[in-house]
């Protein structure tokens, strides 16, 4: 059961908003310093200069001395109220001797940049500084997120991708909120539009926010390649680095996998995770980032089949990752307590510190089903070819024929039948043709006369022999 406190958390973030707040934070405002090259805003005595064949919008929230001011050939100056400027005709004490301050180019800022946006779950933790970490891909602004440019500034960003739009929910500047896409095109073909916004894809609104309260596909994927390629990645020195889904860089830190049913909230849980954990102590330097993913699964662990959504919480402490698998224990038991009240069925967790609760026997379960799974495959091998052999489908290869080899010849002893007085089979050597096989005697016409092939006689007791030199009665020799 969740405790009373518990239950009230979950109360108060019924019904918050599944979209996320991304505001863009570069802008081209004339009081902000880091868009001249001095560093410095221009005073009195200083000559200002912007690159002529460039365009640009500038903000202007008051009133600057200038000796001399060189303009764009195309841009303008968005003036607050009382704002403006002035040449002084003598020397400004405070401002120096005068420099050439030049306006920095901002033509390179791109929207698929990750580190140009910040997010916040609410428009109001985005004013208070309330920033919600998230995996690269998730840093720049999904199709049912909301957009804004701050009040009172002005910007230029480049918008350029592989797709011909770039979908949003809505687009909120200059202190007006642009939800329809009639409305926000008739702003982008307007001159200050095409100031503020340039590249190959335009941006679009209108887009449908997230209704499923799991969360939804940020849709950055397509673009991964184009955001990582402005992410500078810094080395590691933990053990075994991770690199979590949607992210370009291998991090130091713990990835918890949650896996949910029906009735999960990933902003319910977000908020819960930032409540019981994030404001402890212990984690106040951790960076926790939250997206549902989805991955491959697989039959038997090897074959690809389809897709599964999970929830992938991504820890980075900065360190080693002890710190970060410190916490993902705590939101493992966390999960194992709550989690049926909450709609989590299950969770685990992998550390950069060479940890996890379950990458061991995940790992030899995989092995033991990728064993058994090719053993099955085999067999069905052999059952096939077989069945295609039987059917004449597939015909066995003839083998070359082997020289034949001389007959052994075999021993007879006094024509007897070969067996053992102990009834085995009795050795009989091998087979004489003069004695044991009379039919393979040579006939030789005229050598013995008309019976020459009768003076050789076999009984069963002996061999006998009959000479023509003496009488025709025969002498008996037993061998």
């Amino acid at each position: 059961m969740l405790r009373t406190q518990d239950v009230l958390l979950l109360l108060l973030l019924v019904g918050a908003a599944d979209a996320l707040y991304k505001q863009w934070i570069p802008d081209t405002n004339y009081e902000n310093k880091t868009n001249w090259d001095k560093g410095a805003v221009p005073c009195g005595n200083d000559r200002v200069e912007f690159l002529a064949q460039r365009k640009v919008s500038v903000f202007v929230e008051t009133v600057h001395a200038v000796q001399e001011m060189r303009l764009p050939v195309d841009g303008e100056f968005i003036l607050n109220p009382g704002a403006g400027f002035y040449v002084i005709s003598g020397k400004d004490p405070s401002c120096g001797a005068g420099v050439t301050a030049k306006f920095r180019d901002s033509e390179s800022l791109q929207w698929y940049d990750p580190a140009l946006w910040q997010a916040a779950a609410t428009s109001d933790d985005l004013q208070s500084g309330n920033l919600l970490f998230s995996v690269h891909e998730e840093s720049v602004p999904c199709r049912h997120d909301d957009v804004v440019f701050k009040v009172g500034t002005s910007f230029r960003v480049d918008t350029s991708s592989g797709e011909p739009t770039v979908p949003v929910r809505s687009v909120s500047l200059l202190g007006q909120k642009f939800d329809r896409d009639t409305d926000f095109s008739q702003h982008l073909n307007s001159r200050l539009g095409q100031l503020q916004f340039h590249g190959s894809s335009a941006v679009t609104v209108g887009n449908a926010g997230c209704q499923d309260p799991s969360g939804c596909d940020c849709g950055n994927s397509v673009n991964h390649q184009r955001i990582c390629q402005t992410v500078t990645c810094a080395s590691t020195g933990c053990h075994r680095p991770l690199r979590p889904v949607g992210h370009c860089c291998d991090v130091c830190g713990a990835i918890v996998t949650v896996h949910f049913a029906d009735g999960f909230s990933l902003q319910t849980y977000r908020q819960r995770l930032r409540h019981l954990f994030l404001s402890m102590p212990q984690y106040t330097s951790i960076k926790l980032g939250m997206s549902k993913v989805f991955k491959s699964r697989h039959v038997l662990g090897i074959i690809p089949f389809g897709l599964t959504a999970e929830i992938q919480v991504v820890i980075l402490d900065g360190d080693q990752g002890t710190l970060a698998e410190s916490l993902a224990r705590d939101i493992i038991r966390d999960a194992s307590a709550h989690g049926s009240n909450l709609g989590i069925t299950g969770a685990e967790f992998q550390a950069s510190t060479g940890s996890g609760s379950s990458d061991d026997s995940a790992s030899n379960a995989g092995t033991v089903v990728g064993i058994v799974f090719g053993v099955l495959i085999a067999i069905s091998l052999v059952v096939v070819v077989a069945l295609l052999i039987r059917k004449g489908v597939v015909k066995m290869p003839t083998l070359p024929s082997l020289p034949s080899l001389p007959s052994l010849p075999s021993l007879s002893i006094n024509g007897r039948s070969g067996v053992g007085e102990l009834g085995g089979t009795l050795d009989c050597g091998y087979d004489n043709p003069m004695f044991d096989k009379p039919s393979l005697m040579p006939e030789i016409p005229g050598l013995y006369g008309t019976q020459g092939n009768q003076s050789i006689a076999m009984t069963q007791t002996g061999v006998h022999f009959v000479n023509p030199v003496y009488d025709e009665y025969v002498t008996d020799f037993t061998v």
